[in-house]
């Protein structure tokens, strides 16, 4: 594709005054997660008009802008520079020039470094907007065939077993619909957490390869997700549609707690990674006491 999209080429009304591009403000341009004609009249105008476009990964970006047939100057944003070109581009900014901020795909600060520019810039005073696009955990949850009304949205889990079979545990009582992003080389070993915690009657959808040609929705239960994925190897990056926790869980979990003694009760906190200090905080508030009375019980 040449030749430029305007907004009359996507049939798009658009009112100059309320869309006009201004000068030191950050604007976060939702791109598409797999199909390039899901980009929005408005994120083509703005990326057309910043000054500058700061980027997760320039390469991928650089594409997207042949694509449109835009030229702009790059500045990479990503999780091990985000300190330092952060504040280069909040100083930006605050000398008037607008910049739009993408991620490699869907929206940013979903997930990606883009929260700690936005909140740098509300800590400076510097306007912030968003243009609405592509966001592949809704695109996922839409799809899923599970509850919508309620839902947490949980992103990756921890690459260290212990650290993520903790944060399974410490939600698997919650009853809303779960959502999480997941890389392939992870897949089996998250899929095998989840067996274990969650239990394998939970229903769980596998949504890939969103928006693009070979988009697969495979849905299933936890147990079926791991006796496929023994078999077939896993392809393409995920996001995991995860039935919620049954009506009342969290209300037996909270009885079986208050059942332990308060040394068997800190030590269950502590067997998920908790600190024990972070473990006679969450005991206290469990038990509805301050948690001096629990530090005195441990001595």
């Amino acid at each position: 594709m040449t030749d430029n999209i305007s907004a009359l080429d996507l049939g798009v009304s658009i009112s100059p005054e309320k869309n006009r591009v201004e000068g030191g403000v950050l604007y976060l341009v939702a791109t598409p997660v797999g199909n390039l004609a899901d980009i929005s009249a408005r994120a083509v105008k703005v990326l057309s008009e910043v000054d500058f476009i700061a980027a997760e990964d320039t390469r991928n970006t650089m594409r997207l802008l042949s694509y449109l047939g835009i030229q702009k100057p790059l500045l990479s944003y990503f999780e091990h520079n985000k300190r330092s070109h952060g504040e280069l581009i909040c100083e930006r900014l605050k000398n008037g020039e607008s910049c739009a901020l993408v991620t490699d795909a869907g929206t940013p600060a979903i997930s990606d470094p883009g929260e700690d520019i936005v909140a740098l810039c509300a800590e400076k005073g510097i306007k912030v907007t968003s243009i609405p696009g592509a966001c592949a955990a809704i695109l996922a949850l839409t799809l899923s065939g599970l509850p919508t009304s309620r839902f947490c949205f949980e992103g990756f889990l921890s690459a260290d077993k212990k650290d993520r079979r903790a944060r399974l545990e410490r939600i698997r009582n919650i009853e809303y619909t779960l959502i999480f992003h997941e890389a392939p080389h992870k897949l089996k070993a998250t899929l095998s957490d989840m067996l274990e915690i969650l239990g394998g009657s939970r229903r769980i959808s596998l949504c890939r390869e969103l928006t693009k040609l070979n988009e697969d929705i495979f849905r299933t239960t936890l147990d079926g997700a791991v006796e496929y994925y023994s078999e077939n190897s896993p392809r393409g990056e995920y996001v995991l549609v995860v039935e919620g926790a049954a009506e009342g869980s969290m209300t037996s979990e909270k009885d079986d707690l208050l059942s332990l003694s308060v040394e068997e009760h800190v030590a269950h906190y502590i067997s998920l990674g908790m600190s024990k200090k972070d473990a006679i905080k969450a005991t206290a508030h469990d038990r509805g006491v301050p948690k001096n009375d629990i530090y005195i019980k441990m001595i």
